[in-house]
């Protein structure tokens, strides 16, 4: 959270000259622009520019009590204080934890007798935590969706987003009797459509302990039970990350899109696999533009098996109206290209 400072100074803080620091003062205008601008944010501890972006000062205090507000602010209720809320931990970080402590707070080594009873006492705490079936239910969840998210490298927002959307699941009580482990990796790949990071299914099953019926069946049951409002894939949502992953050009690039365009005019691509389109215009593409693909490496950027590729090949070409041996050098320059 960011928050204007303005030109006011802490108490005792004094600017000098020419907008340097002094052990006793500090800057009340930007250095670099001269603004006077300036962004205390909380969360980093920084004091920032909110002209040219310039970190001004990288040492002021940071709280760590959450903010929370309430209708009387000289209240409890109005007060930051508490811990902040983690929703990726199953009890969101309120929970208290009892350490193994080794010595007392004078520094002295704990008898044996007093080391067993804090042992206990961290068994006995553990247990009550889990002791419902709905905190264990959540420990086994976000633990699976951690793994998930870490082995696929996709971001905090989508592993937050999931853990949400699991949350509810278990709520509505849609998850009793079924695996854990597939409405995990369901809740993923729901997060993935929600935030609009192209994720397949397939990849998504390929990391999990669960098979991809299994997956599926928990996906139409989440976007029933929760109804989850999310517009079918199309191919241009993988258009970014499979050109970045074959390495195309820019100009590559626009002519799948200009492909894609024409195709989408003309040919249903209704109960169609959005990659395996897609994956097939870039291999037309890429032999049009003089920067052929083999249709494996394609395939295998796309979670296609070459045969989708083959199989939607004449196809597209009888839309786009292209010759069929497109492959063929002499038949591929008298194909008019538009100048890179």
């Amino acid at each position: 959270m960011r928050e204007d400072v303005g030109t006011s100074l802490p108490e005792g803080r004094t600017p000098d000259a020419g907008g340097t620091v002094s052990k006793k003062g500090a800057k009340n205008h930007c250095p670099e622009c001269g603004s006077l601008h300036l962004m205390r944010d909380e969360v980093r501890g920084e004091i920032v520019c909110g002209d040219c972006g310039l970190v001004i000062d990288e040492s002021t205090l940071v709280s760590d009590f959450g903010r929370r507000t309430g209708k009387d602010e000289n209240s409890m209720e109005g007060r930051g204080y508490g811990p902040a809320v983690n929703p990726l931990m199953p009890e969101k970080g309120f929970s208290s934890e009892i350490g193994l402590p080794t010595r007392d707070f004078q520094g002295n080594s704990l008898s044996r007798d007093t080391s067993l009873k804090f042992y206990h006492l961290r068994k006995l705490n553990h247990r009550l935590r889990l002791g419902r079936t709905h905190q264990r239910n959540m420990v086994v969840a976000l633990g699976e969706i951690n793994r998930l998210v870490s082995v696929l490298g996709l971001s905090r927002e989508i592993k937050e987003s999931a853990t949400y959307i699991y949350r509810r699941a278990l709520e509505y009580k849609a998850t009793r009797g079924k695996k854990i482990v597939a409405f995990a990796a369901a809740s993923v790949y729901a997060a993935c459509r929600q935030c609009h990071v192209p994720r397949t299914m397939k990849e998504i099953t390929m990391h999990s302990k669960a098979t991809k019926i299994e997956v599926g069946r928990a996906y139409t049951l989440l976007a029933r039970e929760l109804k989850i409002g999310l517009r079918p894939l199309e191919p241009r949502d993988y258009l970014v990350r499979f050109t970045q992953e074959l390495n195309l050009s820019r100009p590559v690039r626009q002519k799948v899109l200009e492909l894609l365009e024409q195709v989408e005019k003309v040919y249903s691509t209704s109960g169609v696999l959005p990659n395996g389109i897609l994956a097939t215009i870039i291999y037309i593409a890429s032999n049009l533009m003089g920067e052929p693909r083999s249709q494996d490496r394609i395939a295998s950027v796309a979670n296609v098996t070459p045969v989708t590729i083959r199989n939607h090949y004449k196809e597209l070409l009888d839309a786009l109206g292209l010759p069929k041996d497109l492959a063929n050098p002499v038949t591929k320059n008298k194909v008019p290209v538009p100048a890179k």
